[in-house]
């Protein structure tokens, strides 16, 4: 039986740990926080709480995850001393493996997460189908090989690249997307009663600004040079569509929003949406539930948005093309509204 011992229980430390216990691992656990580490046993996401963090690292097990924030991580792995594989799973790679010189060990990235922290939030499907960054800079082959096994029992699909290329990668597809959302809802808070127009796009496009800033101050801070690199970029971006604007120039508008439509098209497999009105009474969503059992469909994406003063909301389902039909009468069967 393989054994992991996690240094941080929180939403991402939990969740990898209930999904290697499913997968017949061993897993102790430790937190600086005597809270989340009870809740992270009691829930099973370790099987044993240890007391301190040199405990935890003094065990034969197969691997140590350092699954707190980031300079918690860079810190840990400064002092860290083991026998164990080490890796980490903090938003910044070029540093950890900086410090890691000399050790054993791999830095990861999940690209996965939720905007609320703790162990409460954990869920062993976190990481099913998402990437997993490992980087290759000083680790050895077998020890790349054994995490990669490792990431697949838990459902994500590793990824392998350096360090400075996560970097590089990150700041522009989380860290300035995080940095843009939280702008927007300020800009939008500045400006008199423009919250009230909130809709569906604007919540879609700006929800990581619900992010713990925490967090979020030490990832910034940790990768500011490529982070300013990718906002000038952005800003040269903007500035080229305020020129389109100003001179009227229609033709650089529609190529920058199509070639924006098409990536975004390719990103996702092919989708039909189905919507679906839901009343503020208790058992809507269980008979959402029910019509997708009966319907058995293969669901791409759920989201639902609220009224703004509750009486309900709008729910809008994704399922393969050729699908929505199927759908459609199982919600219908149910007495649920199905919008056009």
């Amino acid at each position: 039986m393989p054994s992991a011992a996690i240094a941080g229980t929180g939403l991402i430390g939990a969740s990898i740990g209930l999904g290697l216990s499913r997968a017949n691992w061993e897993v102790s656990g430790w937190d600086p926080d005597p809270a989340a580490l009870a809740t992270a046993l009691e829930m099973g996401a370790i099987g044993t709480a240890v007391s301190s963090f040199d405990d935890l690292v003094a065990g034969t097990d197969d691997v140590v995850i350092l699954g707190g924030p980031p300079r918690a991580v860079l810190d840990q792995i400064q002092v860290i001393e083991t026998t164990s594989l080490v890796i980490d799973v903090a938003g910044v790679k070029l540093e950890a493996v900086e410090r890691a010189i000399g050790k054993r060990f791999v830095g990861t990235h999940p690209m996965a997460g939720r905007e609320i922290r703790g162990p409460a939030a954990a869920t062993p499907s976190l990481f099913r189908g998402a990437t997993w960054v490992i980087t290759t800079d000083g680790a050895a082959e077998g020890d790349l090989q054994f995490i990669e096994t490792m990431l697949e029992q838990l459902g994500a699909r590793p990824l392998r690249m350096t360090a400075a290329e996560h970097d590089a990668g990150v700041a522009m597809i989380s860290h300035l997307p995080q940095v843009l959302a939280t702008a927007l809802v300020n800009e939008a808070a500045d400006r008199t009663k423009t919250l009230e127009l909130v809709a569906g796009s604007f919540r879609d496009l700006t929800r990581v600004a619900a992010s713990d800033p925490a967090n979020w101050v030490d990832v910034l801070e940790l990768n500011t040079p490529q982070v300013l690199a990718v906002i000038e970029d952005f800003r040269e971006r903007l500035g080229r569509v305020a020129d389109a604007l100003q001179q009227d120039d229609d033709a650089a508008l529609r190529e920058f929003l199509g070639r924006g439509r098409q990536i975004r098209r390719d990103l996702a497999p092919g989708a039909v949406a189905v919507r679906v009105a839901l009343a503020d009474q208790p058992g809507e969503l269980a008979r959402v539930g029910r019509a997708f059992g009966a319907a058995s469909v293969d669901i791409r994406d759920l989201q639902l948005r609220h009224a703004p003063h509750g009486g309900g909301g709008v729910l809008t389902v994704s399922v393969r093309p050729g699908e929505d039909a199927a759908l459609r009468t199982a919600l219908e069967d149910e007495g649920l509204l199905v919008l056009e």
